[in-house]
């Protein structure tokens, strides 16, 4: 049984290869863009960003609504294709998982600066992203 559905897996593509290069492709753009864009986003993060329980909106949220929606709307389409893209490299080449936390740390949904705040405070992470700063010579992130 396992071993049909195998092997009809690998017919399907046999008989669609544009589909498996179109596949190989954007796995292998996702890829470049996470490696590029985590460590950029990471030295883009405020070294006392995670200081404050509740975070506040900037300026520009308050007094741009409609440039706020745009910017909610990219950004959460931006996470979306990260999420689909990571999926799709846990079966193909690619860092997946990273992928996929990633694309959650652009979404936004209720309770996700608590969520952040909890997984940075772990030592390991924190060290990592610590790393990633140092090499952009920027100061380590506050907790």
């Amino acid at each position: 049984m396992e071993l049909a559905l195998i092997d009809g897996i690998f017919n399907w593509f046999d008989e669609h290869p544009s589909i498996l290069i179109w596949l190989g492709g954007s796995s292998l753009f996702i890829f470049m863009f996470s490696i590029l864009g985590v460590s950029w986003l990471v030295s883009q993060i405020p070294e006392t960003y995670f200081l404050h329980n509740k975070r506040s909106p900037p300026i520009w949220k308050i007094n741009f609504p409609l440039f706020r929606l745009i910017t909610l709307i990219i950004k959460n389409l931006i996470g979306i294709f990260l999420i689909i893209g990571g999926l799709m490299m846990l079966v193909l080449p690619g860092q997946g998982l990273l992928t996929i936390v990633t694309g959650f740390l652009f979404l936004d949904y209720p309770g996700k600066y608590k969520l952040e705040r909890k997984i940075v405070s772990t030592p390991l992470i924190l060290k990592g992203l610590n790393w990633i700063r140092s090499k952009s010579n920027k100061p380590p992130l506050k907790i």
